[in-house]
C-alpha cells in the first residue's frame, strides 16, 4: 500500500466515481483502475461493488475512508514541514565554532541570519581546534562550522567560504603596561606577565613560539576557560595576546586592546560538508560576507595545506605545529 493508491481512492469517493476520478487526476481509467486493484489485494478485501459504471463502496471501502484522509493528510504536513525548512521558514541550523570566532563573526552572523529567517533557531555546538570543527562536520554532527586558520589546508570532505581576517592583538588592563599607546612591538612582550590559553590553541602557539626566539615572559596562569581571560586581566594578573573578535567586548569592559606588529592574521571561513543540501543554509548564513547580496552565492574555496603559518614574522624560523591541531 501507498499514498497515491490512498489519493486514487479517496478522488474515485470524492469524484463518485473513477471516469470523474481518471479525469481530476489526469490518468487513464485502466490505470486507475489497477492501482485500486492492488490497493484491494493489500488490504484482502474489495473496496467497491462495480455495478455497471457505477462503482458503490463496500463496508470495507467506507471503513478506509477515514484512515485514508489521515494518511494523506499526514503526508501533506510532511512535505509542507520539510518544504518550510528547505524555505528557511522553520527547522534548526548546527553549527560548531571555536571560541574566539564564536564571539566575532558568528555572534553577527546570527545575529544577520536571526533577523532575515525568525523561524529557524542557531545551536551553537563548542569546538577546541579547527580539527574538531571539521570533524563534526564532516561527521554529520553540525552542518556548518566556523574556524580559524592562517595557511592553506585541505580536506576531501568539507569545503570553505571565506568570510574575514583576524589578527592578533594584546589585551592590557586599564592602568598596565603601554599606557598611552596603540600598538605594540612583539618583542617588547619580552619581560611581560601573560595569560595563557591551553597547547594546541593558535594564541598559546604564538606566544610559545616567542619564547623559541628568544624573546621570555613570565607565564602568569594558563587557562582552558577562554572566557577567563578577560577577568583574569582585568584582575591585574597579566596581558592575553587574544584575537581580534574580542577587541569591542574587551574595551566596553573597561581593558585596553593594542595591534601587535608586524601584524600576523588569521583567515575566518565557514565551512560544510561537501556536497551537503544544506549548505544553502551556510549561504544564508554568511551570504554578505561572501558576497554582499541577498541570497548569496556558493562559493566553495578548497580547504588548503596543513601547517598552522601563524607566527609573528618576527619570529619566522620558530617550528610551526600543524594547523589543525591549533586554533584561535
Amino acid at each position: 500500500m501507498d499514498v497515491r493508491q490512498l489519493e486514487y481512492f479517496l478522488a474515485i469517493v470524492d469524484r463518485g466515481g473513477f471516469n470523474r476520478a481518471a479525469s481530476a487526476l489526469y490518468v487513464s481509467q485502466p490505470s486507475l483502475s489497477q492501482a485500486v486493484r492492488a490497493l484491494e489485494r493489500d488490504l484482502g478485501s474489495e473496496l467497491f461493488h462495480r455495478i455497471g459504471r457505477r462503482a458503490v463502496l463496500t463496508e470495507a471501502g467506507r471503513a478506509l475512508i477515514e484512515p485514508a484522509r489521515e494518511a494523506v493528510r499526514s503526508l501533506q504536513t510532511a512535505r509542507a514541514s520539510v518544504a518550510a525548512v528547505h524555505e528557511l521558514r522553520e527547522g534548526r541550523l548546527d553549527v560548531a565554532s571555536v571560541p574566539s570566532q564564536a564571539v566575532e563573526p558568528l555572534t553577527s552572523l546570527v545575529s544577520t541570519f536571526s533577523h532575515r529567517y525568525p523561524g529557524v533557531s542557531v545551536a551553537i555546538k563548542a569546538a577546541f581546534t579547527a580539527r574538531d570543527v571539521i570533524d563534526m562536520v564532516r561527521t554529520g554532527a553540525v552542518e556548518l562550522g566556523l574556524l580559524a586558520s592562517t595557511g592553506p589546508f585541505s580536506d576531501k570532505e568539507v569545503v570553505a567560504y571565506a568570510l574575514e581576517r583576524q589578527r592578533f592583538v594584546l589585551m592590557v588592563p586599564a592602568e598596565g603596561p603601554f599606557a598611552g599607546r596603540t600598538t605594540v612591538e612583539c618583542r617588547e612582550l619580552a619581560g611581560q606577565r601573560l595569560i595563557v590559553g591551553q597547547p594546541g590553541t593558535g594564541m598559546r602557539a604564538y606566544v610559545d613560539a616567542l619564547r623559541e626566539q628568544g624573546i621570555e615572559f613570565t607565564i602568569a596562569a594558563e587557562t582552558e576557560h577562554r572566557v577567563s581571560l578577560m577577568p583574569l586581566v582585568l584582575a591585574g594578573v597579566g596581558l592575553a595576546v587574544i584575537m581580534d573578535s574580542w577587541r569591542d567586548l574587551a574595551r566596553r569592559l573597561g581593558a585596553r586592546i593594542l595591534d601587535i606588529e608586524p601584524e600576523t592574521s588569521l583567515d575566518i571561513a565557514l565551512v560544510s560538508r561537501r556536497g551537503s543540501r544544506r549548505v544553502r543554509h551556510g549561504r544564508h548564513l554568511g551570504h554578505q560576507r561572501l558576497t554582499g547580496t541577498t541570497g548569496g552565492r556558493q562559493a566553495p574555496l578548497k580547504l588548503i595545506s596543513a601547517a598552522y603559518k601563524g607566527y609573528p614574522p618576527c619570529v619566522l624560523d620558530a617550528p610551526r605545529p600543524a594547523l589543525l591541531q591549533s586554533t584561535a
